[in-house]
């Protein structure tokens, strides 16, 4: 099964196109979680923290989202505490079926565009000549600006690992058309051009469901461009950063799906785990009445997307 049937099947059971991105902010996260950190190495007890934090959201989270996406910076900001804080949590996510989307926006070429793939959704080599996985994540978010030598050792990766890819095309953040929205030589703007080389590459993993596991990121805040980047890039899974906190909301994600309500997952980070509280509130707040609202919250982000997804799209499949 390819990777990206995997999230198919994960968002038609839980009827639910959403992933809640897994950033742990020590600064928001609620004092109760950091009230008994163990002495000994600081970067070690923030570690700690952040994955029983993690642990908590997911057994929350586990049965209402198909996916969630671990932002790397998070994690790597603590070292190699951090990066251990984040292989506990995509093993722990896999083991309660979920799909895990590593945010980590790697590229470079060659030797070293190969070590990063392999690194993060291969295996990697040991000194008696066996491999094994690494990282492991199942799909990993890649940016696009070295050119194709630096996307193809991804792509080989993920057709050799049965991994995917989420490449940069359209994000949320407000400087982004800078580059995005120049005009390449050919007359079309940066992100539609990368968009076509997407679409070219897509067939190498298409699953049962018609999709490629060679995907986008297309932000919610631009729903303008959306439909355009969705009709060069129809197979093409489209991960959708901004919806919620960065202003992106339900009837903006519609044009990054098809008709089938399939092709894309809706990101929701800080709208999940920060915003729906306030900071006195994350305080003050036990565990339970912490997960208990970061559980009310995806179920209203499922309701509202599913519900516009229904008004616009008849013939959705779940």
């Amino acid at each position: 099964m390819k990777t990206v049937d995997r999230l198919i099947d994960n968002t038609l059971q839980t009827k639910n196109p959403s992933v809640i991105g897994l950033d742990p902010d020590m600064e928001k996260i609620p004092a109760c979680y950091k009230a008994c950190v163990n002495s000994g190495h600081p970067l070690k007890a923030a570690a700690n923290v952040i994955v029983e934090f993690n642990c908590d959201l997911i057994d929350t989270i586990a049965a209402l989202v198909p996916a969630v996406k671990p932002q790397m910076a998070f994690y790597e900001q603590y070292g190699s505490y951090g990066m251990a804080a984040f292989e506990k949590t995509a093993a722990y996510a896999k083991s309660k079926g979920l799909v895990v989307i590593e945010d980590a926006k790697r590229n470079d070429i060659g030797n070293t565009a190969r070590a990063y793939a392999d690194g993060h959704l291969g295996c990697v080599a040991l000194p008696d000549g066996t491999y094994v996985p690494s990282l492991d994540a199942d799909f990993l978010t890649v940016t696009p600006f070295l050119g194709s030598e630096s996307l193809q050792p991804f792509i080989d990766a993920c057709v050799r690992y049965d991994k995917g890819l989420f490449v940069l095309i359209r994000t949320s953040n407000e400087s982004s058309g800078e580059i995005q929205n120049a005009v390449s030589e050919d007359g079309v703007t940066i992100s539609h051009t990368l968009a076509r080389y997407v679409a070219g590459k897509a067939d190498t993993l298409v699953g049962v469901h018609g999709y490629s596991s060679i995907g986008a990121v297309v932000g919610a805040t631009h729903p303008e461009e959306a439909g355009s980047l969705r009709s060069i890039m129809p197979k093409s899974y489209f991960l959708v950063p901004g919806y919620g906190a960065q202003g992106g909301g339900a009837k903006d994600i519609l044009p990054c799906f098809n008709t089938d309500g399939l092709g894309a997952v809706v990101n929701s980070s800080r709208g999940i785990l920060y915003t729906h509280m306030s900071d006195h509130e994350r305080t003050k707040c036990s565990r339970q009445e912490y997960l208990s609202s970061v559980q009310e919250a995806v179920k209203r982000m499922q309701e509202e997307i599913y519900s516009a997804l229904k008004e616009q799209y008849h013939d959705m499949v779940y």
